[in-house]
């Protein structure tokens, strides 16, 4: 009864930090005005890789491994890359577009992965697999065409983003694949961090300019976007961790599941907060989606 509780705990934690930290990057960048996406994953990055450390040289949550070579140190420098660009697509979108369609589009993660997979690692599904791809796209098309504020740069960075997290799965795969050079995900993200920082770092002084003096000023005015902003880096550093202990406490297709269902529950929260309008036709392109998602687990699973 307590390992029940404590994962039922867990995915509490998990559902709330990742939909928490959702609705706070659509407060920040959308509502609150603080346009500055690359900064606000500049930040995200930055407490992720000091929060991490702490987390496995303090806490020993995991053990720490080392980098073991220059060339693994280079792998880990293109994933934590990739993992910007997804991180930033994300964050830009949400600028633009809903939370929900945010999301609708978000949940074609298998489309991009199953495509990169095929062309990059040669990697073959059974022909049921990418038939339960086919609702997946096209319930995006159909939300796209039923969505009232759809806007055309905040659905090409959505889907660039959403891209760029398949490709960073399927190329972590490959890239850390060996017993010598396979780090769990908190060492990753902890070795990330500081590639992550310091791509971000100059990308916002040049395209977001003096979002550091803007940021100091905002903070003299009104103390509150501070607390914001630690507040939603920490959240960002938990939805880390605690997808992290869920897989550990549970299982990777157990996760997925979730995932599923914690977009579905992102989606109404974020309407309930956010008062923005959803049309019929949009919600059933929405759910068309996570139904082939639903469908696609489960064609992975038979496949093993």
């Amino acid at each position: 009864m307590s390992n029940r509780l404590f994962t039922v705990g867990l995915i509490s934690a998990w559902y709330s930090s990742n939909i928490g930290v959702l609705l706070l990057n659509k407060f920040l960048l959308s509502n609150y005005g603080f346009k500055y996406p690359i900064f606000l994953t500049l930040c995200h990055m930055l407490s992720c890789s000091l929060l991490s450390y702490i987390a496995i040289s303090w806490l020993k949550v995991v053990p720490m491994q080392t980098i073991r070579s220059r060339v693994q140190f280079v792998k880990i420098s293109s994933l934590g890359f990739i993992f910007c660009l997804s991180v930033v697509g994300g964050n830009i979108s949400l600028r633009y577009l809903a939370v929900s369609f945010n999301q609708a589009v978000g949940a074609t993660t298998p489309f991009f992965t199953a495509v990169f997979a095929y062309f990059i690692t040669l990697k073959k599904e059974g022909w049921l697999t990418y038939i339960t791809l086919i609702p997946v796209v096209t319930g995006v098309i159909i939300a796209s065409g039923g969505e009232p504020s759809f806007h055309l740069f905040g659905f090409l960075m959505c889907i660039a983003a959403t891209a760029a997290r398949a490709l960073k799965s399927v190329l972590q795969g490959i890239l850390l694949s060996s017993e010598a050079e396979k780090l769990n995900s908190m060492n990753l993200l902890m070795y990330m961090g500081p590639v992550a920082v310091a791509i971000l770092l100059p990308a916002a002084l040049w395209m977001e300019e003096d979002v550091v003096g803007i940021t100091i000023a905002l903070a003299r005015d009104d103390m509150s976007i501070v607390w914001y902003l630690i507040c939603n880096s920490a959240l960002a550093y938990f939805v880390n961790l605690t997808n992290f202990l869920v897989t550990k406490h549970t299982s990777p297709l157990t996760l997925q599941v979730l995932g599923n269902a914690k977009g579905a529950v992102a989606v109404v929260v974020s309407i309930l907060i956010f008062k923005n309008p959803v049309s019929v036709t949009g919600m059933l392109g929405y759910s068309l989606t996570v139904t082939g998602v639903i469908l696609y687990s489960e064609a992975k699973k038979r496949g093993r």
